[in-house]
């Protein structure tokens, strides 16, 4: 938002139960120099004030009476319709200019709603949901916005109390200092999107970047360890990429194997349905994440693993699941609308993989490759390398295929793009 201006905040709850909480939380904020325009999302009863956005507007955004909302006896099924309206209620007030940022607040019910009402936001907007439920397993990765901030509203189950009030005004402090320094994308230059398993596992990035800014690219590289790939497959599905290197598929394979450390169900779907270029490799889809302070999970229990650190462990797939998860693959691959391109390293897919390292399974390589060369077809172009992933002569030959697509116009030309040598 322009210097100076005055950070104008959606605050969204329900009035009927959180009141005393909703107009705390606007005292702090106008406190810091900002405006809160309440949006009342309960069902159960009246707000004991007037708020900006009352909830009969929120029913009728979602195309129902507040009365016919009552009268479904379902408080889920009502929530539902009111998450609907509140999140088309948000998306018009974003185009209109009324509002530079969000905070929401609820328990399960009302952060199911704020998932959805920070959702309409695009990247870059501020966004803040303060929950009962803040970093929990519940929370399915795929509902929650790339650039969320959340905080566990401690002690905010039911009244205020200084506990409570400290959760609500950390949150206040956050929106309005997100709403003042907040730099939203401008996608000046066409955005290529890399993913990666940091940078020790898997390291292509490291020479695919800067050649992709010569040619007149911005990069964005994405950690897939759960919400890195959510947040990958959200910009991509939204169509953000001029084109995506996806190399590291390791999210596709926890969630086949069964791992919390998952993108979601539709990891590997949003470049391909949006027809975004995308040129794929099965990088890190050997093994699967757990827990590094948990127990493995008992189908990975006697299989060779290696601890990255404190937070984060790997367990080596067996062939079957190798099988299975290239099988995942081709099929994802197959429903793309733009150009694909699978790479196939030859000669390994991690760092891990290569000879002396734990998690060296040449038979495993070669079973989930044969699956891929059986279950690729066209028009998905499959192109084996004799290299590993990590090798400079996979990086480059990805690069020769991003150029020979540029060249037949199938990639935004980079802006002032050097010429490659």
């Amino acid at each position: 938002m322009p210097s100076g201006c005055t950070p104008r905040i959606l605050l969204i709850g329900t009035a009927d139960t959180k009141s005393d909480e909703l107009l705390f939380i606007r005292r702090r904020i106008e406190a810091g120099g900002g405006e809160a325009l309440i949006m009342d999302v309960g069902i159960l009863g009246d707000a004991p004030f007037a708020p900006e956005i009352g909830n009969a507007e929120v029913a009728a955004a979602a195309g129902i009476a507040l009365a016919e909302l009552a009268g479904l006896g379902d408080e889920n099924a009502a929530m539902a319709h009111m998450a609907r309206g509140a999140a088309r209620l948000v998306g018009v007030f974003h185009a209109e200019g009324r509002i530079d940022g969000l905070l929401a607040l609820g328990g399960t019910m009302g952060t199911d709603l704020a998932l959805d009402a920070a959702a309409a936001l695009p990247v870059g907007v501020p966004k803040v949901v303060v929950s009962t439920i803040a970093h929990s397993h519940l929370l399915p990765p795929e509902r929650i916005p790339a650039d969320l901030i959340m905080l566990l509203w401690s002690g905010g189950l039911y009244g205020l109390n200084d506990l409570c009030r400290s959760s609500l005004a950390q949150a206040a402090g956050a929106i309005l200092g997100a709403c003042r320094l907040a730099q939203p994308p401008r996608f000046e230059r066409p955005l290529v999107g890399i993913t990666s398993l940091g940078s020790s596992v898997l390291s292509y990035m490291k020479r695919l970047k800067p050649a992709l800014e010569a040619r007149g690219y911005e990069v964005a590289v994405f950690h897939t360890t759960g919400m890195g790939g959510r947040a990958f497959e959200d910009m991509a599905g939204q169509g953000r990429f001029a084109a995506v290197f996806d190399f590291s598929l390791q999210e596709l394979a926890n969630h086949l194997g069964g791992s919390c450390v998952t993108a979601g169900a539709s990891r590997l779907t949003g470049a391909g349905r949006a027809g975004v270029p995308q040129i794929v490799a099965p990088g890190a889809t050997d093994m699967v994440d757990y827990a590094a302070w948990a127990e493995p999970p008992p189908r990975f229990a006697q299989r060779p693993s290696h601890a990255h650190n404190r937070l984060i462990a790997s367990s080596m797939c067996d062939q079957s699941l190798r099988r299975e998860i290239a099988g995942e693959i081709a099929k994802r691959l197959l429903l793309s609308a733009g150009p694909c391109c699978l790479l196939l390293p030859l000669r390994g897919i991690e760092e891990w993989d290569r000879p002396g390292q734990p998690l060296h399974d040449p038979d495993g390589l070669a079973a989930m490759t044969g699956a891929l060369r059986s279950a690729v077809r066209a028009p998905v172009e499959l192109m084996e390398l004799d290299a590993h992933i990590n090798d400079a002569a996979f990086s480059d030959a990805a690069l020769a295929v991003f150029d020979r697509w540029v060249a037949a116009g199938r990639i935004v030309p980079g802006i002032h793009a050097a010429v490659p040598e």
